[in-house]
């Protein structure tokens, strides 16, 4: 399949036209109304067959299918826990040696593999310029193994390793913030919840050179405890509440909002319709409300 049926390309509304082709097969591993799938599949869909996917430990690992077998139509390399950035680095380096430049290298990671395990290897990936694409598809939790606390785990969040009675001082991991102190060549988040934000982005990255790291929020429905078909629908209510704005680094440095939702909504709309924040208090989930405005000021100035 040639390279210029994935490119992107704008209908006279400006609506995204997304291939019809397929890199991801069905029947794959992937829990009913898995965000996880949802997004791989349509990043390759932007990204096209001419790229590798390096995949540490994670929910995908499992959802890929056990060897011989596999749900990707372009190469797998499964790599441990935390090395992905540094395999994606070395997958590079080969592929230069063997003069195919136009071949995208993809690390694909959870939040576990990204935030907490693979942080080092992401560090030297970006501090050295590597050029890969790394993406981290964050659904706030260890999902794979049992719904672990993460340091990508918000603060009133069930899980099965939270500890009793933790101050609620706690907060998720600046994860953007981090990325964006090593100087990368392309910084953003993105939901699938808001396609064509999402397809631009991965658009933009693909025809970056350097370092490019892509934040996508993508929802568990047995860790977020909701039913499987809300998933797109509480995911876009984590825009839509600014709890997960939709961001991407200037040629400055700065971080500007890509999508701004039409109607805004309480934070407290988004805690409510997952059963993992219903322990949450009224006095806690104020909190995340001045929290967010307090954000979307950042994101203003």
């Amino acid at each position: 399949m040639q390279q210029e049926s994935f490119a992107n390309r704008f209908t006279p509304d400006c609506r995204w036209q997304i291939t019809p082709a397929e890199l991801v097969a069905s029947g794959h591993m992937g829990c009913p109304g898995c965000g996880a799938s949802l997004s791989l599949r349509h990043a390759l869909k932007v990204l096209g067959p001419e790229t590798v996917v390096v995949m540490p430990a994670c929910c995908w690992a499992i959802i890929a299918g056990g060897q011989p077998t596999t749900a990707l139509g372009v190469p797998l390399l499964h790599t441990p826990f935390a090395v992905a950035a540094a395999a994606a680095t070395g997958t590079r380096q080969a592929l230069l040696a063997q003069g195919r430049e136009e071949v995208t290298v993809l690390a694909w990671a959870g939040d576990g593999g990204t935030f907490d395990i693979g942080l080092q290897s992401i560090s030297g990936a970006v501090e050295r310029g590597e050029d890969i694409i790394y993406v981290c598809y964050d659904n706030e939790a260890y999902m794979n193994t049992g719904i672990q606390q993460s340091s990508a785990t918000p603060p009133g969040t069930w899980t099965t390793t939270t500890p009793s009675g933790k101050d609620f001082k706690y907060a998720k991991k600046d994860i953007l913030g981090i990325v964006r102190a090593h100087n990368p060549a392309y910084l953003a988040s993105a939901t699938i919840a808001y396609p064509e934000d999402f397809y631009a982005k991965f658009e933009k990255a693909r025809e970056t050179r350097g370092f490019r790291f892509l934040h996508v929020l993508a929802a568990c429905p047995s860790g977020w405890k909701i039913d499987s078909d809300k998933s797109l629908e509480v995911t876009r209510m984590a825009v839509d509440s600014g709890v997960f704005p939709l961001l991407e680094m200037n040629l400055d440095g700065t971080l500007v909002e890509t999508v701004r939702p039409a109607k805004t909504i309480p934070v407290a709309n988004y805690l409510k319709a997952q059963g993992r924040f219903r322990r949450m208090t009224t006095e806690e989930i104020a909190l995340w409300q001045t929290g967010v405005e307090q954000k979307r000021l950042t994101n203003k100035a």
